[in-house]
């Protein structure tokens, strides 16, 4: 690499708000803040809204709560057996 025009890359602490989850990574951000972290060194800080352990597309909290009302909207409107699903009416076997 051309020394001088890359931005330092070093350890930091990401910390979810939403959460109160945080990790250690590697990054080229850099916070204001620091904090002490389990292995007793001082980091640098970014605070972030939502992370993998806060996002529900991650968590799996929205994926299963949709799958639950698209299951329920369908037997709603086509019953519980399906029957009266689009399509499925008129058809007729040919032989």
């Amino acid at each position: 690499m051309k020394p001088g025009i890359h931005p330092a890359y070093g350890p930091v602490v990401f910390r979810d708000k939403a959460g109160g989850f945080a990790f250690l990574t590697r990054s080229t951000l850099s916070g204001d803040k620091t904090v002490e972290w389990e292995d007793g060194n001082t980091y640098p800080v970014v605070d972030v809204e939502i992370s993998s352990a806060s996002h529900p597309f991650y968590t799996g909290q929205a994926r299963v709560l949709d799958t639950a009302g698209r299951v329920e909207r369908f037997e709603r409107r086509y019953g519980a057996a399906g029957a009266g699903a689009p399509g499925s009416a008129g058809r007729r076997e040919v032989r």
